[in-house]
């Protein structure tokens, strides 16, 4: 009988030492709701768990696709530091929270967020006289990255990287078709001579034909597994330049030579990611290079130019979830040399995640190529309507809950996930 008390005692005491051991076990839940303080930075700090050898859940579709992970001091006083909005929940609450997403009828999801992609941002060395708003958020959120340009794509180094974004550029040779406005400016007399000399280093002839060059290798590196994001005229001109291969489409301020007559019906719309069925403006004085820019005849009044996110199954369709994740579906439009997506052009395997439809554009579009994944968005910096060239950049601390900057960092971040199959 005592012997059987004594066992029942120490049963008793070995589970109240149990439960106190779970009580202490706490997590860093940081909500990307409305709650938080400044959304940018606390991709950021996500990034920077990562860099440390931590590992963090993402929830997808949880107060706005929060964060969470075990408490350690030092991420609680980065979090402090960074002005990130944090709680520190007991185990058993994040328990909940876990049962909770996992209900089949609760459209959300848990990734595990398990290593830092390698960051390359392709832009040249010399100071543009535009911003880029990826490098822009890249740092104020704290997340490092690596300038490529030609020369390293050239000679190989890209896939030494996870994770490409495409600076504002002209992938076609025709120098961002600033010909008309800036052919005397000294910063286009000096990218010009920068652009030749590169395709003559590399014994090219054109400077079109190094940019198809580096296209293709670019292509080349999404195909075997590398992420790609593209902004503004990165998106287009990229397709552009892949489906004209073999036609000359610039003019002879560009290359020295008339562009072919019939490069229109020259174009290969297989080799491209995003669009097909376009037309060409071949007119070197005019500042647009296709009709994909929806902003073509574009007729929508500032103060009613939003786009809208589309919902997606967190369960089974994760990298478009992962994607829009956002504390609005509904984000203020910006515009750009190229502002966003003909509907008519886009190819019929590219997944839309973001649109105006009354105005039959796109702004924001997903596809795969071979074992990796590309994304375009429309416009030039969230945060300012329409960026000129000369503008003062964007001040990020002014704007640390923008939504259309959180689309950018998504990408950023979404290559860090270990990821479920996907639906078929």
């Amino acid at each position: 009988m005592k012997k059987s008390f004594y066992h029942i005692f120490l049963f008793v005491l070995l589970l109240a030492f149990g439960f106190g051991q779970s009580a202490r076990a706490a997590y860093i839940f940081i909500p990307m709701d409305e709650s938080q303080a400044n959304h940018l930075k606390a991709y950021g700090i996500a990034f920077w768990i990562l860099q440390n050898g931590g590992e963090a859940d993402w929830l997808l579709n949880y107060k706005g696709g929060s964060f969470a992970t075990k408490q350690i001091a030092n991420i609680e006083s980065e979090c402090v530091v960074r002005g990130v909005t944090y709680q520190i929940i007991a185990d058993a609450q994040y328990t909940a929270i876990l049962s909770q997403i996992a209900d089949p009828e609760v459209n959300a999801d848990v990734v595990k967020l398990e290593k830092a992609p390698k960051i390359a941002v392709y832009s040249p060395k010399t100071k543009q006289p535009w911003d880029d708003a990826v490098t822009m958020v890249l740092s104020y959120a704290e997340i490092p990255y690596d300038i490529i340009y030609d020369d390293e794509i050239m000679s190989m180094k890209l896939p030494m990287y996870d994770w490409l974004h495409l600076h504002h550029e002209d992938f076609t040779g025709q120098q961002g078709k600033f010909y008309a406005q800036y052919a005397g400016a000294e910063w286009y007399q000096a990218e010009k001579a920068e652009n030749e000399a590169m395709a003559k280093k590399w014994g090219i002839k054109k400077v079109s034909q190094l940019k198809l060059e580096v296209a293709k290798r670019i292509k080349e590196f999404v195909s075997g597994g590398g992420f790609l994001f593209a902004m503004c005229s990165a998106t287009d001109s990229y397709d552009i330049a892949l489906e004209a291969e073999g036609t000359d489409i610039c003019s002879e301020m560009f290359d020295g030579d008339a562009q072919d007559p019939n490069a229109q019906a020259k174009l290969d719309f297989s080799q491209g990611l995003a669009f097909e069925n376009y037309h060409l403006h071949d007119n070197p004085f005019e500042y647009e290079y296709s009709d994909i820019d929806a902003n073509v005849g574009r007729n929508v009044p500032k103060e009613l130019d939003y786009f809208t996110l589309f919902d997606f199954s967190a369960k089974w369709d994760q990298v478009p979830t992962m994607l829009t994740q956002c504390h609005t579906r509904t984000i203020k439009g910006f515009m750009g040399q190229t502002t966003s997506f003909n509907d008519d052009f886009i190819k019929k395997n590219v997944l839309v995640m973001g649109e105006n439809k009354s105005a039959n554009e796109a702004k924001y579009i997903h596809g795969e190529l071979g074992k990796g994944m590309w994304t375009f968005y429309g416009g030039h910096d969230p945060e300012d309507y329409q960026h000129l060239v000369g503008d003062p950049k964007t001040d990020l601390n002014l704007h640390p809950n923008s939504p259309g900057y959180r689309l950018i960092l998504n990408n950023v971040l979404f290559p860090a996930a270990k990821k479920k199959k996907q639906k078929t």
